[in-house]
């Protein structure tokens, strides 16, 4: 079983006490290795790996590679003080001398005080004090049970995908005269029913079906959206009063948030249009990452930007590096100090709640949805923690992180309009979440 993220940070704290102010020789290394794997939960390195495993050097004696961990993990150390530099051009040429297949991702030298670690397959290198491992500890997730949390090459065309959809629904109604900021707000609707659709916000293939059940030609879909967008609008005791609404209709939840407020002018529809909407629901938009989808729906706007669609956004490792260090770490670190003391979590919990974040060039929400997600994380963590004393009967009664900490300045509106639906896109799969830790769904609607 995988340790928590918590427990490896407990992990790596300890390691750093005992490990980084010390003034050890090469001859200790060992020790080092078997502790530093320990940190992620892999308690017999010489089963997972192998120790001093030799490698053939034309013209010399075999060399020693410190620890190799087919697959995972090579680490060569050295004394303390010794050049890292040298040390990973000498680890370098080892890997090059093993088949392809069993060369590790993740390279790491250390002498004891300061730690290098490569990434072979993104060549990422980084650079920290053995000190600030538990900064760093979720760059060796693979070693520890977990999938590497970066966006990936798959993940980042997923969105490149759904982009290049919305781009020709968006193109559709503008070459129909429909156009300007009353596009925008529909493209931003569509978007959040078509995520709505497959993520249990509306009941499953409840947008598809209303769609599809249109008239082939699309003369009568313009209607039947704007009847939606009402609903949509329309709180529960309105809705009670609505006598002659069709159940087709009722099916939909009331939204609110302000997203469906406006009363847009009809945008037409033709058969061909029609089908562009019906193809872009076939896309499964749950997989979609609202931390980079932003920039590229913003880019839809634009047959300019078009072209590099995916190209340009500010990458999650990238965001990572600002919000982890000014305040994630340390949050981090005050909850592993009260997470055993029930009354002092309670206060931590009441004190992530009611921090306040603010972006003032927020374009399309990037960091406040990653910063977000993140704090969810925690707060995650925090009701796993209680759940461990207590039984959770309702959820909905203990989550209190929410979007209405986030706030975000943003000159150009759509952008505004999109870094707004991407709260509330990442605020729902963060409850999704929750809801499968604790068997319990939960929705967070009417959005505020």
């Amino acid at each position: 079983m995988c340790l928590s993220w918590e427990e490896i940070h407990a992990n790596a704290v300890a390691f750093s006490k005992r490990w980084s102010d010390t003034r050890r020789e090469k001859a200790d290394a060992q020790h080092l290795i078997s502790e530093f794997l320990g940190v992620f939960g892999v308690d017999d390195p010489v089963k997972a790996g192998e120790r001093e495993k030799p490698v053939k050097i034309s013209g010399a004696h075999d060399r020693y590679i410190d620890f190799f961990w087919k697959g995972q993990i090579a680490i060569e150390m050295k004394s303390r003080g010794n050049d890292l530099g040298d040390a990973y051009l000498q680890l370098q040429n080892y890997m090059s001398r093993l088949p392809s297949e069993d060369i590790p991702d993740l390279w790491m030298v250390c002498d004891f005080a300061n730690i290098r670690l490569c990434r072979r397959s993104t060549n990422e290198i980084w650079n920290f004090k053995t000190k600030d491992l538990r900064k760093h500890i979720k760059r060796f997730a693979d070693i520890a049970g977990y999938e590497t949390e970066r966006i990936s090459d798959d993940q980042v065309e997923v969105n490149v995908k759904a982009a290049e959809k919305m781009a020709k629904l968006h193109d559709a109604l503008k070459n129909h005269g429909y156009e300007g900021h009353d596009l925008e707000v529909y493209l931003v609707r569509l978007l959040f029913c078509l995520f709505a659709g497959d993520t249990g916000i509306f009941p499953k293939g409840n947008f598809y079906y209303y769609i599809k059940d249109s008239k082939e030609d699309g003369s009568d879909l313009s209607h039947r959206l704007s009847d939606l967008f009402e609903v949509l609008n329309m709180p529960e005791d309105v809705r009670a009063k609505k006598s002659l609404l069709s159940d087709e209709l009722k099916q939909f939840r009331y939204i609110n948030g302000g997203l469906f407020e406006k009363i847009l002018p009809k945008a037409d529809f033709d058969a061909k249009m029609r089908q562009t909407l019906l193809e872009c629901r076939e896309f499964d938009w749950s997989k979609i990452s609202p931390a980079i989808f932003g920039a590229m729906f913003q880019g839809v706007m634009d047959k300019n930007q078009r072209r590099e669609l995916g190209a340009h956004y500010t990458s999650e490792e990238n965001i990572l590096k600002l919000i982890n260090p000014l305040f994630m770490d340390c949050l981090w670190e005050e909850y592993s100090r009260v997470k055993t003391d029930p009354s002092a979590l309670d206060v931590f919990h009441d004190k992530i709640a009611r921090l306040k974040f603010l972006d003032p060039a927020c374009g399309c929400g990037n960091f406040l949805i990653i910063t977000y997600r993140e704090l969810r994380m925690l707060e995650l963590e925090i009701l796993k923690m209680r759940s461990s004393r207590q039984r959770i009967l309702n959820i909905s009664d203990l989550l209190k992180v929410s979007v209405e900490q986030f706030y975000g300045i943003e000159y150009e509106d759509f952008p505004c309009q999109i870094a707004t639906v991407g709260m509330w896109l990442i605020d729902h799969q963060m409850n999704l979440r929750v809801s499968e830790h604790f068997g319990q769904y939960y929705a967070r609607l009417p959005l505020a």
